[in-house]
């Protein structure tokens, strides 16, 4: 005679097929990430889309239960995950800082695949967005379907003095070669970006 598995155990199966099958789409399309950032990236990602939230312990308490570990061991490595290397507490001698700017190019591409193939335009927006006084987040959007999407980003002090002009160019710089030959790029920006 079979057992009979309760429902929340082949949820939670399913849930853990599809953590599995995001870590292989996202490992394609970043390359350049190892193995470890590769999980980190698929966990955090997938963990925010299913509790639609990026709260750490809410990603860490799906995750520890999809994949029936302690949430403060998941808890602990998503941290680890974000910290540079100097600043990670876990054994090993190959701990890596991810180069976010490394992960532009790779994101930018995926979104202009995921684009319908009849589009001839790609409408990007440049925007700084001020988080209070604390930072401003400098980011370059392919927009699609009422929504922006953010390819490329840089945080800065809210209070930091001087032109952004610097920051844009290195953003510019990170998608230089990536869209094809036929589009037509058309980039809209608020008046005094500093670009």
């Amino acid at each position: 005679m079979s057992k009979v598995r309760p429902k929340n155990n082949l949820i939670e199966m399913k849930i853990n097929q599809h953590l599995k099958d995001w870590k292989q789409i996202v490992s394609r399309r970043f390359p350049n990430l190892s193995l470890p950032q590769v999980n980190g990236l698929a966990t955090w990602s997938f963990g925010m889309v299913m509790t639609g939230s990026s709260s750490l312990s809410k990603v860490s308490n799906l995750i520890a239960k999809v994949n029936q570990e302690s949430a403060n061991t998941v808890r602990q490595r998503l941290k680890e995950w974000y910290k540079s290397a100097e600043a990670k507490t876990r054994p090993g001698n190959k701990r890596a800082s991810i180069e976010i700017n490394s992960c532009f190019s790779s994101l930018f591409k995926w979104v202009i695949d995921l684009l319908p193939q009849s589009n001839q335009e790609l409408p990007m927006a440049i925007d700084a967005t001020n988080i209070g006084q604390n930072f401003t987040v400098l980011s370059i959007n392919v927009l699609y379907r009422r929504c922006a999407i953010p390819v490329a980003w840089k945080v800065v002090k809210g209070t930091e003095r001087g032109s952004w002009k610097p920051y844009w160019k290195e953003l510019f710089q990170a998608l230089k070669d990536i869209v094809p030959q036929h589009y037509l790029v058309i980039v809209s920006a608020d008046r005094g970006m500093g670009c």
